[in-house]
């Protein structure tokens, strides 16, 4: 039987074996090609490249962007900047300055290759599957082992063909695909799998559109989602004056998929996702008619030169609504530059829209934060709440015809409507990517050769601390639950982002005080008043810790004294980053277990060094109700051997000292 892309990416970058040697669920190691390291979570990664006392990365090519942390509302993200340039240079990576735009598509355009691995310290790096690439989003202490050489351990996933067909309407895009995956199925439908894209349909989309599906298939929980590098992509290539990094990557005719979809694209129509999560979503005709007071263009999840371009002849000369604050985010200088250059720029400028700088922005709540309970609509890949910067915030995920369309009107509108409402024809062609395009390469930095890196200093503000370091686990453990919590909870959750917090990420101590205070603003106060006495647990439902890859919202809470999780279930990446700080991530095995608990008891676990070592189950005794059940993990006998270490960075810097 023929192999998928995806089989064919994993079985070319495994350590051991190929993948007919292992089943779905067995733990894997990959070689990793490229790493991606981004702000918000970069500056830890540098930390830990410190601490395990690395002199170089080992990868064939890393690079670090600053992307997410752009205001500078006093000295913190400059100091962190300049910190994150510095790192770059003495350990060996690209450096993106900040201001050159958003990771994910300056490295496709920059640096990805087809047929290449990536892990990077964001959840939307799988991305890159437009152009033929593994790439897979982690936490930062992942990414760090990687550029030191060792290779990416994680579950066998199972391949998810999904078969396009049709070609999509006028007024609609691949936003809109990506929202109908998500209005089948749900935020955690495709844990531990690649979703691989393939079909006749592929042929009326780009690699940006496909960039736009890939970057969005985290939000179905997926490890990676992969494309087939084609025709389409060695036009892209041509045009991004990289001829030679082309190579194709098909999956054979014989090729079987564990699961399968199709979805006809001539059958697709504008959808939108409401508050407060990606998959709550429903066709734009069910919900138009609604007021809004923002209309916010960019992001990774839409940051292709059509999506603006499609927007601007929207607009045209018209002026955008007065009550509506119409936000344009250039993904790119070098986008930026050829929307100026064909008069796009000029287009949206007229009509009112406000021009912020190449970065992600309001995305991860850096600015434009929406006006409270008002909707805001935004080509952005996650709605979660507070995310947006502002509490009580009414965030929608729409495409940027949507966006565009409602920006003029003022209220939710379908924009097939446009047509009929104001004579505007489907600007398809005026909006198409021309092949002669502005490449800009200037504020990309080469790292310098190894001899010159030796002398080279870490420049650190009076904001960056060290990465803490944690003792091994104890026998026995005995932790209230400091907090019990529903179904879906997300890393934004766990630990916001925004304007407030994400300048301390480089500082754990600071940062640890805003711990789920979305959930419950007294946690930190009450974590801090028992930490020295032994620490604490939380109980939580499924899909625990979905969302960001970033590695604090494990690292805060471990440091304010959290040393187990019981959750029904984990996503991926958190489960990772709760391993690798040392917090046991503990399962549910049925649902009437987690509604017994109680926020208060009292829950200890005997022995449990040789528990998790002699197998799956670990025997948990709730004191306050004087009962025992069975919760399970699922982690590796690597993974048991980091968290009885207190971390996998313990682990790491004895094997790099030996």
């Amino acid at each position: 039987m023929g192999y998928t892309v995806a089989e064919k990416l994993i079985d070319d970058h495994l350590v051991e074996g190929s993948v007919d040697d292992y089943e779905p669920g067995d733990e894997i190691a990959l070689e990793m090609d490229q790493t991606l390291t981004q702000d918000a979570t970069g500056t830890l990664v540098m930390l830990e490249l410190e601490a395990m006392e690395l002199d170089q990365v080992k990868t064939e090519l890393s690079a670090q962007y600053v992307d997410h942390n752009l205001i500078q509302e006093d000295n913190k993200n400059p100091d962190d900047h300049l910190f994150l340039r510095s790192a770059a240079q003495k350990f060996g990576l690209q450096y993106s300055r900040p201001g050159n735009g958003v990771s994910h598509p300056v490295h496709q355009e920059r640096f990805g290759v087809p047929t290449k691995t990536m892990v990077g310290s964001d959840s939307h790096t799988p991305a890159a599957g437009a152009i033929g690439m593994l790439a897979i989003g982690s936490g930062g202490m992942d990414v760090a082992m990687a550029m030191a050489g060792e290779p990416l351990k994680i579950k066998m996933p199972e391949i998810w063909g999904v078969e396009l067909t049709g070609e999509l309407s006028d007024w609609c895009s691949a936003k809109d695909v990506i929202l109908e995956m998500l209005r089948r199925y749900s935020v955690d439908a495709a844990t531990n799998q690649i979703i691989e894209y393939y079909g006749p349909g592929l042929e009326a989309l780009s690699v940006m559109d496909r960039h736009v599906i890939a970057n969005m298939g985290t939000e179905l929980g997926a490890t990676s989602t992969v494309f087939p590098s084609d025709g389409t992509v060695e036009t892209f290539f041509d045009r991004q004056d990289r001829p030679n990094d082309f190579k194709s990557i098909d999956a054979d005719g014989d090729a079987e998929y564990d699961e399968y979809e199709e979805i006809d694209l001539s059958e697709i129509e504008p959808l939108i996702a409401e508050p407060s999560n990606p998959d709550n979503v429903v066709k734009v005709r069910e919900v138009e008619g609604k007021p809004i007071a923002q209309s916010y263009i960019g992001s990774s999840a839409n940051p292709g030169y059509r999506d603006f371009a499609v927007a601007a002849e929207i607009v045209g000369d018209r002026q955008t609504h007065d009550r509506v604050s119409f936000d344009v985010n250039p993904t790119s200088r070098q986008v930026l530059q050829n929307l100026t250059r064909d008069g796009h720029l000029l287009s949206l400028i007229q009509s009112g829209a406000r021009i912020h700088q190449a970065g992600c922005n309001g995305c991860i709540g850096m600015g434009q934060a929406p006006a409270k309970d008002e909707i805001s609509l935004r080509t952005v890949p996650r709605n979660f709440p507070d995310r947006s910067g502002t509490k009580e915030d009414m965030v929608h995920l729409v495409s940027p015809e949507t966006a565009a369309a409602s920006a003029l009107t003022g209220e939710i509108t379908d924009p097939r409507d446009l047509e009929d409402i104001y004579g505007i024809d489907y600007p398809g062609e005026e909006a198409r990517e021309p092949n002669d395009i502005i490449i800009n390469e200037e504020m990309l930095v080469e790292p310098p050769s190894a001899d010159e890196a030796e002398d080279i200093e870490l420049d650190k503000g009076p904001n960056i601390s060290e990465v803490p370091i944690f003792p091994e686990m104890p026998d026995e453990l005995e932790c209230p639950v400091l907090l019990k919590m529903g179904d879906d909870i997300s890393t934004d959750e766990i630990l916001r982002a925004g304007a407030e917090v994400l300048p301390y990420r480089s500082n754990i101590e600071e940062i640890s005080k805003f711990t789920l205070d979305v959930v419950d603003d007294s946690f930190y106060d009450r974590a801090m008043e028992i930490r020295d006495e032994g620490g604490h647990s939380v109980v939580a439902g499924t899909n625990y810790g979905q969302g960001s890859s970033r590695e604090h919202a494990a690292l805060a809470p471990r440091f304010l004294g959290t040393r187990f999780k019981i959750a029904k279930s984990f996503a991926r990446i958190h489960w990772q980053n709760l391993a690798n700080f040392g917090v046991l991530p503990l399962e549910f095995q049925s649902d009437e277990d987690h509604a017994q608990i109680d926020q208060g008891d009292t829950l200890r676990l005997s022995d449990v060094r040789n528990q998790i070592q002699a197998g799956h189950d670990v025997e948990v005794e709730n004191v306050t109700q004087d009962y025992t059940f069975t919760a399970k993990h699922s982690l590796s006998d690597r993974q048991v051997e980091m968290i009885l270490a207190g971390g996998l960075i313990n682990i790491m810097k004895n094997k790099l000292s030996n």
